[in-house]
């Protein structure tokens, strides 16, 4: 059964976004060794998942970065392969989703990751989209949290948990400190 990873950045009085929404992230602490962090937990997925928000972001940017002549190499060898990775999008009212290897699940939401997980291939992973994840979180089927916290606190936005309404016990897999003073977190959900 494969497994679906949330993979988000955090500040550490825990949000993922600041007050200002989805484009306030500028206080993650991203150089280098986050860069190598992020393609390690990227290289065991070969599926990403999405909300209409992040999937149409995550599309107007990485879609523009192979012809930026300002692009680093890492963005132009994320960028192609973002491109090439299957993506799912989870929308009510997305009409079609046109990037390349994108699938759009408009209903039976649920019951459409429980049959993709069955599915042969890698991990999955939700890459970014908090408001998504935090539905996934409510169904309990997200499997393995990654995140990085960045020594910073913001004081308010987007929380990383919101809404559970009951416990979840979580193992500690691997933590990692960085130069940068990061911490990088990887826990499984215990399933009851």
């Amino acid at each position: 059964m494969r497994n679906v990873i949330l993979f988000l950045h955090s500040s550490l009085d825990g949000f993922v976004e600041g007050p200002n929404g989805a484009m306030d992230i500028g206080w993650v602490a991203y150089n280098e060794e986050l860069e190598k962090h992020a393609k390690e937990i990227l290289s065991t997925v070969d599926t990403v998942f999405w909300g209409k928000g992040t999937y149409e972001m995550m599309m107007n940017y990485w879609t523009s970065v192979p012809s930026n002549p300002d692009s680093t190499e890492y963005e132009i060898e994320h960028a192609k392969w973002i491109e090439e990775t299957s993506k799912v999008v989870f929308s009510t009212t997305l009409e079609q989703a046109d990037w390349k290897n994108s699938r759009l699940v408009k209903e039976n939401i649920e019951e459409e990751i429980k049959n993709i997980k069955k599915q042969s291939g890698n991990d999955i992973i939700i890459l970014g989209s908090p408001r998504f994840a935090h539905s996934l979180m409510e169904l309990d089927l997200i499997d393995v949290i990654k995140i990085t916290i960045s020594p910073v606190i913001i004081g308010s936005g987007l929380p990383l948990f919101k809404g559970l309404g009951s416990k979840r016990s979580l193992s500690l897999v691997e933590n990692k400190t960085f130069n940068s003073g990061v911490i990088g977190l990887t826990y499984n959900i215990v399933k009851s």
